[in-house]
């Protein structure tokens, strides 16, 4: 196995693991708020637009795409323990699969399949919507630092 592969492997997972990170930030610092500034109804039928359209091949090819090659740097890195940067490569790979990947699916996606399946006008609706504003913000922080932090230690294993 080439040193070249693995290099552009792990460049590749730093790149994506940033540009996700970037993704939620922005959710996190000013999209929630902004929907949240609506009434509820209005700022409900925007995040489900927004968890519908969402579901595209360009975010889908970064956010799993990144996954993937996570898994493959975990692989290879396991096979060359004994180089530098190695601990580097596998607690960047591991941050995102389990603080972004893992998190997304255990903690936002069942709120928005929850905020889907709720009439926006509701009273249930509204108590929904007030708890989701709260809790998936929390959640997409803890993803956002976690793809953040991937970024940055897949990257500091590129340094040495």
């Amino acid at each position: 196995m080439s040193d070249g592969l693995l290099f552009a492997l792990t460049l590749l997972s730093a790149l994506g693991c940033g540009l996700v990170a970037g993704i939620f930030f922005a959710f996190s610092t000013f999209v929630m708020r902004a929907l949240g500034n609506l009434p509820p109804a209005h700022g409900m039928d925007a995040m489900k637009s927004i968890n519908a359209v969402v579901i595209n091949r360009w975010f889908l090819t970064v956010f799993f795409g990144t996954a993937a090659t996570c898994v493959l740097v975990i692989i290879l890195s396991l096979l060359r323990w004994q180089d530098p940067g190695v601990a580097y490569q596998l607690v960047g790979s591991l941050l995102y699969l389990l603080g972004t990947v893992l998190v997304t699916m255990v903690f936002n996606v069942p709120r928005n399949n929850a905020l889907k399946a709720v009439e926006s006008a509701s009273a249930v609706g509204s108590r929904l919507w007030a708890d989701y504003l709260n809790t998936w913000t929390a959640w997409n922080h803890v993803r956002t630092l976690a793809a953040l932090a991937a970024a940055a230690s897949l990257t500091l294993s590129l340094c040495h």
